[in-house]
């Protein structure tokens, strides 16, 4: 996991190069790279979609899944992280801690991910791995232990000093650096390593009660009692592991693949996973072990849709076995499917395999209802593991297909991509009757859309970008409504009180009913609540999707004679009306967290730039090489802004945007684009 360009993908292919994975290292730039095998990837030089491979290092088998760096594409992350155990950081060294570098990172602190860092480009002019190695440490508050330092930086750098085994390595150049020689530590960097080497003992004792008696007796740790500790403390969080590197120019990566399989836990090392068994009272919470003999469970967190096998689902196991052709239970869904086939996937290669078991990855065939984020067991241990959260799509435009002929070709595969990914969606506008799709992000639409074009081979044309608004109250209110009508010869009846309130920003919608359950038959309970949440997505005033909302129904009217079901989705559906409206309602814009890293002397230009769009410069962080302005900006303001600031700033500024929250818009809702 990284920013964009720190060199996830080239550090990959090397690790799938060394372990014997690939016999030829493919380069990004060409548009060879293994784990970049969709043809956008190629064309565009970034990984879009997450990649999984399996491969084997010390006799232990490792299951990689590169991620993308760019903030459009966070969710593949967050539902990477979401099952993996570990998790390495690849971080410039020229740049240091970038700003999609944060947001993976606090994804990783939210799923208790451990993690090891790996300072890349150390070849390149301005490289300075002391420099990032406290970058690390201060902007996330973490303990960072260098287990080596670079022998030169930039482009004096030869190799690294390993401080665990205090020797020189260097890589051979010319077997693309699959040799590597190691040597005496040379006398001119014998004090630095000395004194870099007190420092990792004096970090990892000082989390470690029986090293540290060793160190203040004075007496020798051996290396073994050493990667023992930092083991430990590398999975209980307490320090990241830092390694370096030029995953490009071939050096430093097998010590990594080591780290790997030393440092970063397996799957039965790791805190159980949470789940809710469904069947027991009120729903109780209990740990998943990882054991390959305990009931069967696994999570889908990836759904890729492949043109001659249909839907691939990738599986993460926590507990049990499954084995091909076994018939498994969907427990979000409650259905049973049955798994056809069963693969280990290498990027774009299937390898069948018999069965899976826990703490591994596979992708089934054969499962039609599945989803992101369902999970897969038994009818006998229904048990809900934890599902990924994903973010709100921000930004739309408007599809049309170019003939009648291909609207259902165009249905259909928005179908699929919104199938694979949970956070591109799409839907019909009642009143113009186009179709409106929403993403995260401009880039996130081109390549959808570029896709829906290219690979489905469907004929559409595109709208402008148009930003995805919201409906919220801004006070309270309280509201009854009857229903009362006669239709088809029989009276329908019904009757409910609710009262709205506003909650906090980000809080998200709330439904509660105050009523008690035997005053009416549950399907007219269920009735209100799908009334009310279909009520949620309709809007107020604007019909744009209600957030930040509470509806609570404090008294019903029944009738068992003439009340129904439909009769309550109505007399709902109107007294949901009734209160928001008298609630004040606003409409709310989405505003953009926009990070811009340009030189010291464009900042004052790139900072007027993002002033002249109505944004408020929140901060602003010193770099070696750059500046970093942090704002935040109207999301409907920053359209063509990429333009405008490579104009302004000589084409040497770039910035990154990823949506923050929902605020009160400013002025009336005109254009929206």
């Amino acid at each position: 996991m990284a920013h964009i360009d720190a060199g996830k993908t080239t550090t990959t292919e090397r690790i799938l190069y060394y372990t014997k994975k690939i016999h030829k290292i493919g380069e990004i730039d060409d548009g060879q790279a293994t784990m970049d095998f969709l043809p956008q990837e190629q064309a565009r030089g970034i990984t879009i979609a997450s990649a999984a491979t399996t491969t084997h290092w010390r006799g232990f088998q490792i299951n990689i899944i590169d991620t993308p760096g760019h903030v459009d594409f966070t969710a593949e992350v967050e539902r990477s992280l979401r099952v993996l155990d570990g998790a390495v950081a690849v971080i410039c060294a020229v740049d240091g801690v970038q700003p999609q570098t944060e947001t993976v990172w606090h994804q990783a602190d939210k799923f208790s991910v451990p993690r090891i860092c790996f300072m890349n480009k150390m070849d390149r002019v301005g490289a300075d791995f002391f420099s990032s190695l406290n970058d690390v440490s201060e902007k996330f508050g973490v303990e960072c232990v260098a287990l080596q330092i670079p022998i030169g930086q930039g482009s004096d750098f030869e190799g690294v000093i390993d401080l665990l085994d205090m020797k020189e390595i260097r890589w051979n150049a010319e077997d693309e650096g699959e040799t590597f020689v190691t040597s005496d530590i040379a006398v001119q960097r014998a004090s630095e390593a000395a004194s870099w080497r007190a420092k990792l003992v004096d970090n990892v004792a000082s989390h470690d009660d029986a090293l540290a008696e060793l160190y203040l007796e004075g007496k020798e740790i051996s290396v073994a009692q050493l990667k023992d500790a930092i083991r430990k403390e590398t999975i209980s969080r307490k320090i990241v592991p830092c390694l370096l590197g030029s995953a490009r120019h071939n050096q430093g990566v097998q010590p990594l693949i080591d780290a790997v399989v030393d440092y970063l836990p397996a799957p039965d090392e790791v805190p159980p996973a949470p789940g809710i068994h469904i069947k027991r009272e009120k729903e109780e919470r209990i740990d998943v072990v990882c054991n390959p003999s305990g009931t069967p469970l696994g999570l889908v967190f990836k759904i890729q849709h492949n043109q001659n096998m249909g839907y691939l689902c990738f599986v993460r196991m926590y507990s049990g076995k499954f084995s091909s052709g076994a018939q498994i239970y969907n427990v979000n869904k409650k259905k049973r499917e049955r798994i056809n086939r069963m693969f280990r996937i290498n990027a774009d290669k299937e390898e069948p395999i018999d069965s899976i078991e826990a703490g591994d990855i596979a992708a089934f065939i054969g499962l039609k209802l599945a989803q992101t984020g369902d999970t897969l067991g038994s009818e006998g241990m229904p048990v809900l593991l934890e599902q990924v959260q994903f973010p709100e799509p921000v930004i739309s435009v408007a599809l049309e297909p170019e003939s009648l002929a291909e609207r259902d070709k165009m249905n259909e595969t928005l179908e699929i991509l919104s199938h694979e990914d949970p956070t591109f969606t799409y839907h019909e506008d009642e009143e113009t009757g186009q179709l409106i799709i929403s993403g995260m992000g401009e880039l996130h639409l081109d390549v959808l859309v570029t896709r829906m074009k290219d690979d489905f081979k469907v004929k559409c044309r595109v709208g402008a970008p148009q930003v995805t608004y919201r409906e919220a109250v801004t006070a309270s209110s309280d509201a009854s409504e009857s229903y009362s009508r006669v239709l088809g010869g029989k009276e329908h009846t019904a009757g409910i009180t609710v009262h709205v309130e506003p909650r906090e920003q980000g809080a998200g919608n709330l439904y509660v009913c105050t009523v008690k359950s035997g005053s009416a038959p549950q399907e007219i309970f269920e009735a209100m609540q799908s009334a009310f949440e279909s009520a949620f997505q309709s809007g107020i005033q604007y019909g744009y999707p209600c957030t930040d909302t509470a509806v609570t129904v404090t008294a019903i009217e029944y009738n068992e004679l003439t009340s129904t079901t439909f009769a309550f989705e109505a007399c709902a559906a109107a007294v949901f009306d009734k209160a928001c409206t008298a609630a004040k309602p606003e409409l709310l814009e989405p505003v953009m967290n926009v990070d811009i890293s340009c030189p010291k002397e464009f900042v004052g230009d790139a900072m007027s730039q993002v002033t002249a769009r109505g944004g408020i410069i929140m901060g602003q962080d010193s770099k070696q090489s750059v500046e970093i302005i942090h704002a935040q900006s109207p999301m409907a303001k920053m359209f063509g802004f990429s333009t405008n600031l490579r104009s302004a700033t000589q084409g040497r500024a770039s910035f990154s945007m990823e949506f923050s929250h929902f605020q009160v818009k400013q002025g009336r809702l005109g254009t929206l684009a």
